[in-house]
């Protein structure tokens, strides 16, 4: 079984087996990144005559050359070989003129090993290690190059960051093992399928896949596609800026070498999308989207005419990103008209109230690592946002659910307590442990004024803590609905100018993120957003499933520190349950809490049935109205002012609990 912490490229042989898996043990023992390797990754022009040496990386350690044959000569000019293409490659990426060339740093930063003076494992692991940080940071860029896990040296640079969002900001980001097995190992299969929470680098790692098949497979003929236009658009943006980026050479060949467009695309341009690009390469009838033909059927219709032909397969490769958007079938038209391999990438779960979690194909890679989030953060946005600190849960998974979503469960008191951790991530190791990373603020009094001093009150804190704090650094996230909503924006649009001299981008009208201005939205403009820190502002944390996943969603775009402004007075029932696990998280890194009965499951599981079905507002209110006894008289008005508090949004919870406060107040007004 593979770890995450371990990657093993070079060939294992009976020589050097004994070291490769005491070296691996180790990895798993400590949790440090490890990489042993025969050359650089990512470029297949190079090569070396000599074939009985490993080059161990680790971040912290020197970069090791050991040597398992007699021949020293041989061995002295593959290390010299080797160091002279990792300054090539050092150049290539502008890496040089911060790190400075190989007599620079090779004798405190290179450690050469041989089998035959010494055992080479216990002189690895006390040879290698690097005690000054300055020179650690130059070690990991070191291999951040020879592992083709390319930083943006202008970026992250090579000085140590003093601060904390500076450390965290410039952190060097490294492949894991499971990242680096999938961009540069030998596929298993025809289709490889990766599945992985948002923030687990899924489109990054398919642009990498991209550029190593692009260089590496000349002449080849590749796809990338997924479900949405406008992702698609951004992707074809991205792919010229990654190529130049990681330094591709060769011109793109749009439309020729690399399609990037979205799944179906229109009749009038073969190129619109690849459906179509299908349809017009083998000459099948494009389906046009009606009422009567679904994506699917237009896909198992193309599926049926060509298996019905000797068809030679048109594309080498295809990636399709966003997979849980698409029908099986489009999965399996690609794959007859793919020579190679088909790569196809997933989310585990867009919504924590996926009805389905762990995927009934089981994935060939499984990211459960979140690189965006610190993992007490995503700790605490799942536990709120499937209602686990509570009495009556909103959503529970089963044990390899939960593994699947990079947790490890302990059970205690014989399976009626649930432990929930997370294994620490490279990209926050640097933050101390006691500082939280939620902060929850209740405010007492008229809402909008105490929640507008809290924000102006933060972020003046955090300015004081982090003086390098500028407006890209803070999103404030506005959970309310309606016009509340739109009237807080418009009053912090003006406060904070006053206040902190930052200008404010209200991103629900601009659509976009403004650099040098901080960001104020409603939660309908934040997924695939990031900022150091979050600002939730929440009046009342309510049962509805739309908002409890919008409440995870929003916490979640926080790297440092997420702070949630809610009312005190109407938060009462479950602010100390909150705040205690909370407390768990912070303190001992670990969620408890105990599972539902069966009883209890079987409603969650009904409730998260019914909230994604396709029932009407009114229907969805008439069963709330059965269930709770609504009188007869009394529905048309009640569902009138269900109209105007929910304005027909179909949540089951938040329907039942709107029903249920305004039926009361109706039937006091009647006594």
């Amino acid at each position: 079984m593979t770890n995450s912490f371990f990657f093993l490229q070079a060939d294992k042989n009976q020589a050097n087996r004994e070291f490769v898996d005491m070296v691996e043990q180790q990895a798993i023992a400590t949790q440090e990144q490890t990489y042993i390797i025969s050359k650089p990754l990512g470029d297949n022009r190079y090569s070396y005559t000599h074939e009985d040496a490993l080059v161990v990386l680790s971040p912290r350690r020197r970069i090791a050359f050991i040597d398992f044959s007699d021949d020293r000569e041989s061995f002295e000019d593959f290390v010299e070989d080797f160091l002279e293409d990792l300054a090539s490659i050092s150049d290539k990426y502008r890496y040089k003129d911060a790190i400075g060339r190989p007599r620079n740093w090779r004798r405190e930063l290179v450690l050469e090993l041989r089998s035959d003076d010494k055992d080479p494992f216990q002189a690895w692991a006390s040879e290698s290690a690097i005690e000054d940080p300055a020179k650690q940071r130059i070690a990991e860029l070191l291999v951040s190059l020879l592992t083709g896990s390319i930083n943006d040296i202008q970026l992250v640079g090579a000085e140590l960051p003093v601060s904390l969002l500076d450390r965290v900001k410039r952190k060097i980001l490294l492949f894991d093992g499971d990242q680096t097995r999938f961009v540069y190992q030998k596929p298993p299969h025809d289709v490889v399928r990766i599945q992985g929470l948002s923030g687990t680098g899924k489109t990054e790692l398919l642009l990498h896949k991209l550029r190593d098949l692009y260089v590496n497979k000349p002449g080849s003929k590749i796809a990338f596609t997924c479900h949405n236009r406008i992702l698609a658009d951004t992707l074809a943006r991205r792919i010229p800026d990654f190529f130049n980026f990681m330094k591709v050479e060769e011109q793109i060949a749009w439309d020729k070498r690399l399609w990037c467009v979205h799944a179906w695309g229109s009749s009038y341009d073969i190129n619109s999308g690849i459906y179509r690009l299908i349809c017009g390469t083998y000459d099948v009838p494009f389906q046009r989207y009606s009422a009567y033909m679904s994506f699917d059927r237009a896909c198992k219709l193309a599926l049926e005419e060509l298996s019905s032909r000797e068809i030679e397969p048109f594309l080498d490769y295809t990636l399709i990103d966003e997979s849980q958007d698409f029908p099986e079938s489009f999965i399996e038209l690609c794959s007859l008209v793919t020579k190679s391999v088909v790569y196809v990438a997933g989310d585990i779960f867009q919504s924590i109230f996926d009805e389905n979690i762990a995927p009934s194909i089981e994935p060939d890679y499984l990211l459960s690592k979140c690189y965006r989030t610190d993992p007490r953060t995503l700790m605490f946005a799942h536990a709120i946002g499937m209602g686990l600190f509570e009495a009556r849960k909103l959503r529970w998974l089963e044990d390899r659910e939960w593994e699947a979503c990079g947790y490890i469960v302990q059970k205690a008191a014989g399976g009626s307590l649930y432990r929930l951790t997370r294994e620490p991530l490279r990209r926050f190791e640097d933050i101390d442990n006691t500082i939280p990373s939620v902060l929850i603020h209740p405010v007492e009094g008229e809402f909008q004024n105490t929640a507008i001093d809290k924000i102006i009150e933060t972020v003046k804190g955090l300015a004081n803590v982090h003086t390098t704090l500028s407006a890209d650094d803070v999103g404030i996230i506005l959970l309310g609905t309606g016009d509340e909503m739109y009237e807080l924006a418009d009053r912090l649009a003006v406060s904070i100018p006053r206040e902190l001299g930052w200008k404010v981008n209200k991103a629900h009208e601009s659509k976009r993120k403004r650099s040098g201005e901080v960001f104020v939205s409603n939660r309908n403009n934040v997924k695939g957003l990031e900022f150091p820190f979050v600002i939730c502002v929440s009046e009342k944390i309510t049962t509805s499933y739309k908002y409890r996943n919008a409440l995870y969603m929003t916490m979640t775009r926080s790297f440092i520190q997420s702070h949630m402004i809610i009312a005190n007075s109407k938060n009462l029932e479950v602010l100390e349950r909150v705040r205690d696990g909370l407390t768990r998280i912070n303190t001992e890194g670990q969620i408890e809490v105990s599972p539902p009965d069966e009883n209890e499951r079987e409603r969650i599981k009904t409730t998260i049935r019914f909230a994604g079905s396709s029932m009407s507002f009114f229907d969805a209110c008439q069963q709330v109205f059965n269930e709770i006894g609504v009188i007869q008289l009394l529905r048309d008005q009640l569902f009138d002012g269900m109209k105007t508090v929910i304005g027909e949004d179909v949540d089951i919870e938040n329907i039942r609990e709107t029903a249920e406060f305004l039926y009361a107040r109706m039937m006091r007004g009647r006594e």
